[in-house]
């Protein structure tokens, strides 16, 4: 493979088509931040059952992982992607025209479902309709991620001041697009020649390193959604305010997992950047948890934590891909359950925990959660070791920089895994971009 990178724009129709799927997609997970408050007022819910609107869209999406391998083994990559877009059209304009607090976190749940579908194909498809340029093609898909990373606080803050359902239906009608663009553009994908079992991922969580490293992440991600699900209501800021300050957590999200964590990785090595960048979060989840109702303090330290989301995210995945022995969308898919459960569990906790105790408590546990990740990374120093010198033999030149690239942010899913490992290695023939 040659070393340049071809310009993402000598694409097809059909990859732009599902580029802006992804856009959309992973506008998703900011997008809700800046309504909490108002959904809360409005449908006289307390901040624990909104922060539910998370949990059910998380957890969902963390089980639905472990079935996505059999489905797209099954029907194809085209027609799963089909299916988690109509999934999201649905259920999104369904939660915009609820009338209640527990309809709509229903239909998040849904949503959830649509989105594990989505995105554990999505690159798959990008892969599969490019020419002109393979790394060209990835190029363009990490940057719809982090496009859709970035300014889904600020579509929901916007449309938030229109109404509260409007960020709802927004992502329906701009999926609905994306949805019709996918099924007229996008050629049929064939069946990949074996189908994975229901229970792969569970057997792959035996492996020691890949299970002590989804359970950091799990820690981690229990920090992470923390701030995210509940750091909105202290700020008590109009939804375009909370969007514009969501957006900014979104953009070092974004610049970091994409740039940063490669370069950090690059001249600490993978165990040292984990326990420096896990460790600077848990003191800025500190800061948070002591000035929690101190705007001028809460508000940049949110900010600055989307630096510590992004690297993190980046070079765990990369970790996780490297230690374990199962096949890299197998145990990508094992990896995202653990750590979205505890993504998903967190910000109802939060809510649990203000009214039991007080604002700052589920903040100082959030800090206690990444601290305990700590410990438990340190039980895997030699798998953590060997990923490192995996990654140094067979990741080199100008492949170092895009491989970071391809794990970056949020993405994290199976079929990106998949074919992360196969280009850093022999092309295979059949169906791959030539």
């Amino acid at each position: 493979m040659s070393g340049s990178v071809a310009s993402p724009f000598r694409q097809p129709k059909a990859v732009f088509a599902v580029a802006f799927a992804c856009v959309v997609s992973f506008m998703g997970i900011g997008l809700v931040d800046p309504i909490l408050p108002a959904i809360s007022h409005e449908l006289h819910a307390s901040p624990s059952e909104v922060t539910l609107l998370f949990t059910s869209y998380l957890v969902v999406t963390a089980v639905a992982m472990l079935i996505t391998n059999w489905v797209s083994s099954r029907l194809g990559a085209k027609k799963t992607l089909i299916a988690g877009l109509i999934l999201i059209v649905v259920f999104s304009a369904l939660a915009g025209a609820s009338p209640s607090i527990s309809q709509i976190i229903g239909f998040r749940a849904g949503w959830g479902v649509g989105n594990a579908l989505f995105i554990a194909t999505s690159l798959a498809v990008i892969v599969a309709s490019a020419s002109g340029g393979f790394a060209g093609a990835i190029v363009l898909y990490e940057t719809a991620l982090g496009i859709g990373i970035a300014i889904g606080p600020l579509l929901g803050g916007t449309l938030g001041e229109i109404s509260w359902r409007g960020p709802f239906y927004g992502v329906a009608v701009l999926m609905a697009i994306a949805l019709i663009a996918t099924v007229v553009l996008v050629e049929p994908t064939p069946k990949p020649a074996r189908k994975t079992g229901l229970s792969a991922p569970l057997r792959a969580l035996k492996h020691r390193g890949l299970l002590t490293m989804s359970l950091t992440a799990l820690c981690y991600n229990w920090g992470f959604f923390t701030v995210l699900g509940y750091a909105p209501f202290p700020m008590a800021l109009s939804p375009i305010r909370l969007g514009l300050v969501f957006t900014g957590w979104g953009i070092m999200v974004a610049i970091f997992a994409v740039f940063g964590a490669p370069r950090l990785q690059a001249s600490l090595g993978i165990a040292r950047t984990m326990y420096l960048n896990l460790a600077a979060f848990a003191l800025v989840v500190l800061v948070i948890a002591i000035w929690t109702t101190d705007r001028a303090v809460l508000i940049p330290a949110v900010i600055i934590s989307g630096i510590f989301i992004g690297v993190n995210n980046t070079v765990t995945t990369q970790a996780v891909m490297t230690v374990s022995p199962a096949e890299k969308p197998v145990a990508s898919a094992a990896y995202s359950f653990v750590r979205f459960i505890g993504g998903g569990l967190a910000p109802y906790a939060a809510g649990r925990m203000v009214v039991a105790i007080n604002i700052h408590f589920p903040f100082f546990i959030a800090v206690g959660a990444i601290v305990v990740g700590i410990a438990i990374l340190t039980t895997v120093r030699g798998q953590l070791a060997e990923a490192e010198r995996v990654q140094a033999e067979s990741v080199t030149g100008p492949q170092a920089a895009t491989r970071g690239v391809l794990l970056a942010a949020i993405d994290d899913t199976p079929m990106a895994a998949l074919v992360t490992q196969t280009w850093s290695g022999p092309r295979p023939t059949a169906g791959w971009p030539r």
